[in-house]
């Protein structure tokens, strides 16, 4: 069956084609006594849907955010999504979401899909890439978010600002300072435990992860401790699941070399440079026979809801990821669209809590 058309609506409300159009797009001209009703009743017996973008034409607005994230089934971007979905219901405005795995590349086609939908906003959530690989990726995402913001777009960027984006009017940032929180667990760390420290980090160039592993090994040094090796790997729970099992032949093999020493203090602690990854570590050490905190101690970072589940408890650094989330969508809004001299503003500053539970607390 035809889907109904505007001219139909208009012969049946007794009506031009323009009032109609006036009338179910949403325009500022408003028709005369009892016109909008008949043309509404119109539309609803024939059943017709106006054409979303010929709404936003006539309102200005498109009434979409378009929300970029690496990954939606990671807990860390979901977070963020309902702080992203929470204002925008407040706003009466609908979520387009895209993922992309986090390449440069798809997020600039994002950015395009979204602009050519006339999105009101966009807000982009996921570690910056600084490696030799991204370089032309990021070169055409900042481009695209420049041609979107000339237009009247207006862009919340989580975490680090986009590679290579100029100052930009309608480009606000909400920045997580990764490398600080970092140092504070660190330090906290150091205080409680003697031994070794190993990292588990992302790919080398993910800004996210290398701000963490920075910040954690300044901690380190500012406590007179080593510097901890990193191991490299996805920036996910099958990444750290993969390095869980290279340390768990490590501690295999000093149990082997040193005998006399199983059953004491573990030597090792463990920084995983998110959760996920914290989480695939330690199910790898389950796998091979050890357990947590009885034989490695563990920490992650960002305190996603999936660890309400995980025993034992994890020690992490708590970030407000649905606030965060909400703080990069409201920076997009029309009252925080420009600083007093109407130029780039950031968004405001998060801030994170060290938070130590079971999975770093030895006991005899």
């Amino acid at each position: 069956m035809a889907a109904s058309t505007l001219t139909e609506v208009a012969r049946l409300a007794g009506v031009s084609p323009a009032t109609a159009s006036r009338v179910l797009n949403g325009s500022a001209r408003k028709p005369g006594p009892g016109v909008s009703e008949r043309v509404r009743q119109a539309a609803e017996t024939l059943g017709y849907i106006p054409n979303a973008q010929a709404q936003a034409l006539a309102k200005s607005s498109s009434g979409l955010v378009g929300l970029i994230v690496h990954d939606i089934a990671d807990p860390y971007f979901s977070a963020i999504a309902r702080g992203v979905q929470e204002v925008a219901r407040e706003q009466h405005k609908m979520v387009l979401l895209a993922t992309t795995g986090g390449t440069p590349a798809d997020e600039k086609e994002a950015v395009a899909a979204f602009a050519a939908r006339r999105a009101d906003a966009i807000v982009i959530a996921g570690s910056r890439s600084s490696r030799p690989e991204d370089e032309q990726g990021n070169a055409e995402l900042a481009a695209e978010l420049d041609r979107y913001c000339r237009n009247g777009g207006h862009v919340g960027v989580v975490g680090q600002a986009i590679v290579g984006a100029g100052a930009l009017d309608g480009y606000h940032l909400v920045e997580v300072p990764n490398e600080q929180l970092a140092a504070e667990l660190a330090g906290k760390l150091t205080a409680s435990h003697s031994g070794d420290f190993v990292i588990i980090g992302g790919p080398e160039g993910l800004i996210t992860s290398d701000d963490r592993i920075r910040g954690f090994q300044a901690g380190l040094a500012s406590a007179g401790r080593p510097e901890a090796e990193v191991l490299r790997a996805s920036f996910n729970r099958a990444g750290g699941y993969e390095a869980g099992l290279v340390l768990a032949d490590r501690i295999r093999d000093a149990r082997n070399a040193a005998p006399a020493n199983e059953g004491g203090k573990p030597d090792l602690c463990i920084f995983a440079a998110n959760d996920v990854m914290a989480i695939g570590a330690a199910a790898a050490l389950r796998s091979e026979g050890f357990r947590i905190p009885r034989d490695a101690l563990i920490a992650g970072f960002d305190d996603i809801e999936t660890l309400r589940d995980f025993r034992p408890g994890l020690s992490t650094v708590r970030l407000p990821l649905e606030e965060i989330g909400r703080l990069a969508t409201l920076s997009t809004g029309s009252e925080a669209a420009a600083g007093a001299d109407g130029k780039h503003d950031d968004g405001p500053a998060v801030t994170g809590q060290v938070t130590l539970r079971r999975s770093t607390e030895w006991t005899p």
